[in-house]
């Protein structure tokens, strides 16, 4: 049993998850299955062994090329793999192999996702977050620190404020700021962390993208006007909370003279 518990192996099972991430992230923009056809090389459509298709290593042992027709393979995948193998492990250092560290497990792996599709495309697809809503909402069943009406509120209070700053800032500027995918983004966080954590995922997000877009703007000169997607620093954001969520409150209220009152039950 303590086998199952080993870091090493719930990153093999990490990364062999994120092989399959990296197919959604490839198909589901364009509407493809994600089960059908087998993999295939994006450029000369040879399929892939099984030997040639074990996360990371082939990657490595190819030296990122397809064995096929010998086209450079994005160094995303390897990325992805290594990625969704070590926040398997976060996960179960600090949920347990259990319902609840399911319901993470299955979180961090939309999250991810996410991330990379809108990095690519620039949108969060609804069939990942409007699903992950409901899941979110059904995970209070079997979080015991996540109450049904705490996810309830996540929803409302997550996706209300992102709507609400989207459209004044529309209002005031007349140019769409932020769009729609982020506010069901982070009413699905909402559900699956619950109301207390909305705040904080937004203060945090915010953070990572001034940090982030602030030197982008500055090396490319672009006069205050860069689009960059959101989504990827609000996973960031949930990601951060979901581990360290405690810390980060005790910090915030340190700086600001508070005692640490604010308990996330875990």
């Amino acid at each position: 049993m303590a086998f199952l518990y080993s870091p090493v192996t719930i990153f093999i099972l990490g990364a062999v998850i994120g092989s399959f991430l990296n197919v959604c992230i490839a198909r589901i923009p364009e509407g493809l299955s994600i089960v059908s056809p087998a993999s295939r090389c994006p450029h000369c459509r040879a399929p892939i062994r099984w030997y040639q298709n074990i996360p990371i290593v082939s990657f490595l042992s190819l030296r990122g090329r397809c064995a096929a027709c010998g086209a450079a393979i994005s160094w995303r995948y390897p990325l992805v793999e290594a990625l969704t193998g070590g926040l398997f492990v976060l996960v179960v250092r600090s949920f347990g192999l259990s319902w609840v560290g399911l319901v993470y497990l299955v979180f961090v792996a939309a999250l991810i996702v996410i991330t990379f599709i809108d990095l690519d495309h620039r949108i969060i697809p609804d069939v990942i977050s409007l699903p992950g809503i409901v899941v979110g909402l059904l995970a209070a069943l079997v979080v015991p620190w996540l109450t049904w009406w705490a996810a309830l509120l996540g929803v409302l209070l997550g996706g209300g404020i992102l709507f609400l700053v989207a459209w004044g800032y529309e209002k005031l500027t007349g140019v769409e700021g932020m769009g729609g995918g982020d506010v069901k983004l982070l009413a699905m966080m909402g559900a699956f962390l619950g109301w207390q954590a909305v705040l904080p995922v937004i203060f945090l997000s915010s953070l990572a993208g001034t940090l982030v877009g602030v030197p982008l703007m500055l090396v490319k000169r672009t006069g205050g006007k860069l689009a960059i997607p959101f989504g990827p620093f609000l996973a960031l954001g949930a990601v951060i909370y979901l581990f360290w969520g405690q810390e980060f409150i005790d910090w915030y209220l340190a700086i600001v003279g508070m005692d640490p009152q604010v308990q996330l039950g875990r």
